[in-house]
């Protein structure tokens, strides 16, 4: 098969590495890389075959910077991993003259918009955390209140964030003198009072005051094409270190496959998505690719990719599913490389 150029955003993310060798380790052709970030210290400068530092992509001038960059390198395919790349690269795919995996604008703004993405959840009778959309510190302190606190935990975040960002438990039995002295810094837990505290009276942005969800993480991971899933299976998400999960075994769950295929439907996903549930309610939809349990007969990304460019149909796609092991275990883990400056 002839060669092809392939361009990963946020070339510095967590999953990069893994993604890197999965694109180029794909048993059938050669890949050539480009990442981008907006940082030098990104380690796709030193795994790809060309890095560029590009805008932010919520910087207006991130589709430019992008576009240029693709036509400079020849690239063949845009595979974004950053939620914050999503809508800067969706609202201008006719742009580009090579497919970009990348959502509607509409699809990537439901998904982002948390209040959006619960109260969709709960309109399809999908279990998904009670929540409360508010601003200021009086609104996040009655509103926790009305969930619960002091009684139970709750937690709240930004209306619009990616991942863990600005994700906070607010917990009254929290013991701060034992954070200071034995967690790491950087805990998700604290009392209602300190928030209320840091938090101003009114302004900023706008929060989801929820329901704290315990139990199992578990996620959907796959492809869809705008109406159900073309490929994807479900996996458990464990062993959190640093906001991340580190472990990661494949799941056999038709119920989630379930839940996944109507949210696609109703969000119409296209390209990569990732869904995360802890216990059973659904608390992310992401838009974008996610970590994956890679087999050595089973390359999602890499079949994902083949599919944008049209060398793969979705029925010969669909194929593949008889190919995933459920058991199948990823263990991540910090690693490192040196170079001279």
């Amino acid at each position: 098969m002839k060669p092809i150029t392939v361009m990963v955003t946020a070339s510095g993310a967590p999953g990069t590495a893994a993604l890197l060798r999965a694109l180029r380790e794909n048993g059938e052709r050669e890949v050539r890389l480009v990442g981008t970030d907006m940082s030098e210290r990104a380690v796709g400068k030193h795994l790809c075959d060309a890095f560029h530092i590009v805008p932010g992509g919520a910087d207006p001038a991130f589709p430019d910077a992008m576009l240029d960059v693709a036509q400079r390198e020849d690239v063949d395919a845009i595979l974004p991993q950053s939620s914050f790349d999503l809508a800067g690269l969706a609202a201008h795919v006719g742009r580009f003259p090579m497919p970009v995996l990348v959502s509607s604008p509409d699809a990537i703004h439901r998904s982002n918009n948390k209040a959006e993405t619960y109260a969709m959840l709960h309109r399809l009778g999908i279990p998904a955390p009670e929540f409360r959309r508010v601003n200021g510190a009086h609104e996040v302190d009655a509103a926790a209140r009305e969930l619960g606190y002091p009684d139970r935990p709750v937690c709240f975040k930004p209306v619009f964030s990616s991942g863990s960002r600005g994700f906070r438990v607010l917990d009254p039995t929290v013991d701060r003198a034992h954070q200071l002295l034995n967690e790491r810094p950087g805990s998700v837990a604290m009392r209602l009072e300190e928030a209320v505290e840091l938090l101003p009276d009114a302004g900023g942005p706008d929060l989801l005051v929820m329901e704290l969800a315990t139990g199992g993480e578990r996620t959907i991971d796959g492809i869809g094409d705008g109406r159900e899933i073309v490929l994807g299976h479900a996996k458990t998400r464990e062993a959190m270190r640093a906001g991340l999960a580190m472990y990661f075994v494949t799941l056999d769950d038709p119920e989630l496959m379930r839940i996944g295929n109507q949210l696609v439907e109703e969000l119409a996903i296209e390209h990569f998505f990732n869904i995360q549930l802890v216990g059973d309610y659904v608390i992310e939809i992401n838009p974008r690719i996610s970590t994956i349990v890679y087999q050595e007969d089973f390359n999602l990304p890499y079949l994902g990719v083949k599919r944008a460019l049209g060398e793969i149909s979705d029925d010969e796609l669909r194929t593949y599913a008889s190919r995933i092991r459920p058991g199948r275990t990823a263990l991540r883990y910090f690693d490192q490389l040196e170079f001279d400056r």
